[in-house]
Parts: structure tokens; sequence; C-alpha cells
């Protein structure tokens, strides 16, 4: 199941005993702040959780997986997203096997 932003805002909502409207000010703002800082390129790390890395993919020769066609990508920017140790641990602590 997928964790939704709406999702997000109730669960802040209940727990810090919010109104609807300043936990979606404060999911909103901190989302914000997030996409300004890696549009500028930078990352962002959260201590616990992860890092959301900005790479610059270079120009490559790629193909068209419908058609075969093969075709120039240009560069871009990607991001990519490794979890912390501790994130890392808390997930395999719930796997079968």
């Amino acid at each position: 199941m997928t964790l939704t932003k709406n999702q997000i805002v109730e669960k802040i909502r209940v727990q810090q005993k919010l109104s609807k409207s300043k936990s979606a000010d404060i999911v909103e703002k901190l989302l914000e702040i997030m996409k300004k800082t890696m549009e500028n390129g930078n990352d962002v790390m959260i201590s616990g959780f992860g890092k959301f890395c900005v790479k610059t993919k270079n120009e490559r020769r790629g193909r068209n997986p419908a058609t075969g066609h093969e075709m120039m990508l240009t560069r871009r920017r990607v991001v990519t997203f490794k979890c912390s140790g501790q994130l890392r641990d808390k997930i395999n602590e719930h796997t079968d096997g």
C-alpha cells in the first residue's frame, strides 16, 4: 500500500492534535523546502531516514523500447534516494525469511 500526501497530513493532524489546514500547511512547506533545495542542485539529507541526491546524467545514446528506434537522450538531472542504515534495519526487521 502506498502512503499518500493526504494520509501523511491526516496522521500529523491526529498525532499532533492540529487542524487539517495547519497539518497540510506543514507538509506543503516541508515539501517546498525540499523541492527548492533539489531544484538548486543540492542534496537533502534527513538523519535516520535517508538522502535525496541530485545527480546529473550526461547525454547518451538510447533506444525507444516500443519501436527500437535509436535516439540521443539529453543531459538531465535526476533524483535518487539512499536510505539510512537505521531505516534499512527497520525495513528488514519486518521481512519474512
